[in-house]
């Protein structure tokens, strides 16, 4: 093979430095003329081809769907298959890379990497690039650093003070663990140490810390590497090390916090949540939310599963603030929804407030005015953004009783225009948080209700499938816009259009799963999408949602992490974004036919 041949070219770098020298042996080059067909209609192929130079038309009967250039390749299908259903015609002089059937085959048979590539659906190919993500994250969490794992406060007291006052200062800073002075030394004591003081060796309240701190203090530094964190505790026989900065302790590392970061699990946080007895002990897990969405998926957890992670952990935060301030009068006569994306457990990373309340009876409105306030407020001082679209509870929009809100449909029913239809998505996507979960399935119940058979509404409620185009052009170009810095929407342009589109399936049908992949599943079920376009959907969903999640882990402050620059993808991204946006092209035609959304 021509040593000018890219051998990190996908899906070659797949390949082992035997296999590429195997390649190198067996290669050739072929010369086409302008307008030579290179693989005719249902032709079989003894090659696959490398484009090396100029450009090559992909034709299905009389449309041009695709041209290929440089390092792309062509074509898997007759090649696995026999036959393909597409004409390659080279549409200037070009020059291709001729990769022989039985060695690309046996390559094929023995790489699985490799032989991912030929796969014909994004489901086998996502499955694919998961199983090498996997691979790289399970070395990339031993390279993260102690900076990156929670550490408790470091709060001091002094070797004279009582066991009481230790205990306080724990339950004060909700930590297991302080630092003490005694003179030029510094020690740790902690809870576990106080309880055998008093218990086990009958020692007053009173008595001072110093003799039952420990000196030996083992410290790193936060720029230190995890695996260091756990071979000095394991050295050193610690459940806890002490981390300093410049020479000043700045926090403590526990060993349940390390493990928790090691193995993936949010029950810390969601301990910490249940065990709050103020907003601020809410505030200080609320900060935790974030970093432990960073951290599941740096341990390669699906994007569907950090989503359901984080939103338990976001609806334990609310319904714990509810149970906190709502007055009895609310508490024990309504139900707390959120909307949206967090109704649907798909968001990833805190955006801004979805939130509603569905009361059963009236209630005074001084008292409802005051916690409409106080939840919207409590929530932004967490970080919870305000709605830009005022979709919280503090608008009386969303926070009102159960027949007013079925009024509320009836009008939104009867205006057919944007706002209207938004606020239909909204609340169909709701899910209770806390209170009274009957209400929310009786007000969603009649929102049904109302829309089913309605198939002149439901039409005009489709028709925002078609809000934004999707990226993709006519030779499966990725379109990007200028006034973006080149890059274009993965929101706007992939999620939405699959969202919404499936949304309004589901009304249709009565499907009232809460999540966009379940209700894939339901309409499946139902026979309103074939198998086939279910699994797609899902692959292609999923896969948008987890470039869009990296975008945003990586994105500076204030970027949504919508937007991508093809070019700072690889090619397999790159390749499997295109597979995604073909998946989104053809979905939203099943919608436009299926809605007749040709007679608008």
């Amino acid at each position: 093979m021509p040593k000018a041949f890219d051998a990190e070219n996908p899906p070659f770098d797949r390949l082992t430095p035997q296999q590429i020298e195997r390649l190198r042996a067996a290669i050739d080059i072929g010369y086409f003329r302008p307008g030579e067909t290179i693989i005719g209609e249902h032709a079989p192929t003894e090659q696959l081809f490398v484009v090396i130079k100029g450009h090559v038309d992909v034709r299905e009967g009389a449309e041009l769907v695709s041209t290929l250039g440089p390092k792309d390749s062509f074509d898997a299908r007759a090649l696995m298959h026999g036959s393909g259903g597409q004409v390659f015609v080279a549409r200037e002089e070009a020059l291709c890379y001729l990769l022989p059937k039985a060695v690309t085959l046996a390559l094929v048979a023995e790489n699985a990497r490799f032989a991912s590539f030929f796969y014909l659906d994004i489901s086998r190919k996502l499955d694919a690039v998961t199983r090498d993500e996997d691979d790289r994250r399970a070395g990339s969490i031993m390279r993260a650093r102690v900076k990156d794992v929670f550490l408790h406060p470091a709060a001091f007291i002094t070797a004279a003070d009582t066991i009481e006052t230790a205990g306080h200062k724990m339950a004060e800073i909700n930590s297991n663990a302080l630092f003490v002075r005694d003179g030029e030394r510094v020690g740790i004591i902690t809870g576990m140490n106080l309880s055998k003081a008093v218990v086990l060796q009958r020692q007053p309240i009173d008595a001072p810390v110093g003799p039952h701190t420990h000196f030996d203090v083992v410290s790193l530094s936060p720029n230190d590497f995890v695996y260091s964190a756990l071979l000095s505790m394991t050295k050193h026989n610690k459940r806890r090390v002490a981390v300093a900065q410049a020479g000043q302790y700045i926090g403590i590392l526990e060993d349940i916090d390390l493990l928790s970061f090691l193995g993936g699990s949010a029950q810390l946080i969601a301990g910490r949540i249940d065990r709050a007895t103020s907003r601020d002990d809410l505030a200080s897990a609320a900060r935790e939310i974030e970093g432990q969405v960073r951290m599941l998926r740096r341990q390669g957890l699906k994007v569907d599963v950090i989503a359901e992670i984080a939103s338990d952990l976001n609806r334990r935060l609310m319904a714990k603030l509810f149970a906190m301030i709502a007055p009895d009068a609310i508490r024990s006569n309504s139900c707390l929804i959120v909307m949206g994306s967090e109704g649907r457990a798909e968001q990833t990373l805190r955006t801004d407030q979805d939130n509603g309340l569905i009361l059963a009876q009236p209630v005074d409105p001084e008292i409802l005015e005051r916690f409409r306030c106080d939840f919207t407020s409590a929530l932004e001082s967490f970080g919870f953004p305000a709605c830009p679209g005022n979709v919280m509870v503090r608008n009386p929009l969303w926070s009102k009783t159960l027949e007013d809100y079925k009024a509320e449909f009836r009008h939104w029913l009867s205006l057919p225009d944007q706002n209207a239809h938004m606020n239909v998505a909204i609340f169909f996507d709701a899910a209770a948080v806390a209170g009274d979960a009957a209400l929310l399935d009786t007000a969603k119940a009649a929102l049904v209700g109302m829309v089913r058979g309605e198939q002149a509404y439901l039409a005009h409620f489709a028709r925002a499938v078609d809000a934004f185009g999707t990226p993709i052009g006519l030779f499966n170009n990725l379109i990007t816009a200028e006034g973006k810095g080149d890059a274009l929407d993965l929101k706007k342009g992939g999620i939405f259009p699959i969202v919404h589109g499936v949304r309004c399936l589901a009304i249709e049908r009565g499907i009232v799963a809460p999540s966009t992949a379940r209700r894939i599943d339901r309409l499946t079920e139902a026979g309103a999408l074939s198998a086939d376009v279910g699994r797609e959907l899902s692959q292609a969903l999923q896969f948008l949602m987890t470039l869009r999640l990296d975008r945003q882990l990586a994105a500076t402050s204030g970027n949504s992490g919508s937007l991508v620059r093809p070019a700072d993808l690889s090619s397999v991204e790159r390749d499997l974004l295109r597979d995604a946006f073909q998946v989104v092209k053809q979905f939203r035609e099943i919608i436009r036919r299926h809605f007749n959304l040709g007679l608008f």
